[in-house]
């Protein structure tokens, strides 16, 4: 067994002890839930397995009974048994969005340097694999790490909610339930990242540390988010290194701005959205209003499967989150 497949086994053990046997042979609605799962898993792609990283694989186990899946609906369609998309106001165009947002970075304050802190919040969907049943399960997490590889994750349990409960998807939908969950160290030499050392903030450093977490030389927009998304699980970069991003994005295709909303957590952002390169999925980027950074990445489905009806808003991440909200 691997030291990431050791580190990932301590972490599922401690959010979902197990209840039986390790040899016990697995009920009828296991192997159900287990062949739907095999039916419909997408083959996987070697070229992002660096990008997954320890920490993203760390962030998604902590949950341990989350099932995640990719999707996209128009925006304002609510499916039922899912969290309902974000509204979105009339804005400006893509490039005009980029270009705001890169003014607003130059003009606010942000970190010295990139840093081996992130303090990220997130949701998932719950999915009773017997009767279909969702809840929305947020979780807070805070990730530590050192230059040798030592470090800290702490996740903290949101308070689930039905997601057709129309309150519950009023303003914002994650808050702390003060359940510690998970409160791993990581000894030196375990923490696996392929950006190690600090990095520079000029067009070359950014591309050289995004291509370490699997973007490709001449990427799509939906390849610079995916590589953006998993920096980003790993470090909190400066205003400068952001721009760089924004800037790497701006060149690449597929990008179509959505205008203005109001984030899960009620900060205010513009979007952009992304088209999966397999056509499976969209991720809308959300971008501050008040800072220019990249605050959160939020994911739907297009094809419906045995779990999840298609156009179902399944996963988001956000970043940038206070330090008080996921203590």
């Amino acid at each position: 067994m691997t030291d990431d497949h050791a580190l990932l086994e301590r972490v599922l053990t401690e959010a979902d002890p197990a209840r039986t046997p390790r040899d016990a042979k697995p009920d009828p609605a296991a192997e159900r839930t287990r062949d739907r799962i095999i039916r419909t898993a997408s083959k996987p792609r070697p070229q992002r397995r660096r990008a997954l990283g320890w920490a993203s694989g760390i962030a998604m186990a902590a949950a341990a009974v989350v099932v995640a899946v990719a999707v996209l609906v128009p925006q304002g369609a609510a499916v039922a048994g899912s969290p309902a998309p974000l509204d979105f106001a009339a804005g400006e165009g893509t490039a005009e969005t980029l270009d705001t947002a890169q003014a607003t970075l130059s003009a606010t304050p942000g970190p010295a340097d990139p840093e081996r802190v992130v303090r990220s919040a997130t949701w998932g969907l719950d999915i009773n694999g017997s009767t279909g049943a969702t809840k929305v399960v947020p979780q807070l997490n805070t990730l530590r790490w050192e230059p040798d590889l030592s470090g800290r994750m702490v996740s903290v349990r949101g308070v689930p909610y039905d997601p057709t409960d129309a309150s519950a998807n009023v303003g914002a939908e994650i808050s702390n339930s003060g359940e510690v969950v998970v409160d791993l160290p990581i000894e030196p030499g375990q923490f696996s990242t392929p950006v190690p050392d600090v990095f520079g903030d000029s067009r070359e450093d950014v591309s050289a540390a995004l291509m370490a977490f699997g973007m490709p030389s001449d990427p799509t927009g939906s390849e610079v988010v995916a590589a953006a998304t998993s920096v980003l699980e790993q470090w909190t970069l400066t205003n400068a290194q952001e721009s760089q991003v924004l800037e790497i994005l701006a060149d690449a295709d597929g990008v179509e701005a959505l205008g203005t909303t109001a984030d899960r957590l009620g900060r205010q952002a513009a979007g952009l959205r992304v088209i999966t390169t397999d056509g499976a999925a969209s991720d809308v980027v959300l971008l501050s209003l008040d800072t220019g950074r990249i605050i959160g990445v939020e994911r739907t489905n297009l094809v419906a499967n045995d779990l999840m009806a298609g156009g179902a808003i399944i996963s988001y991440t956000m970043w940038d989150v206070d330090e008080d909200l996921v203590r």
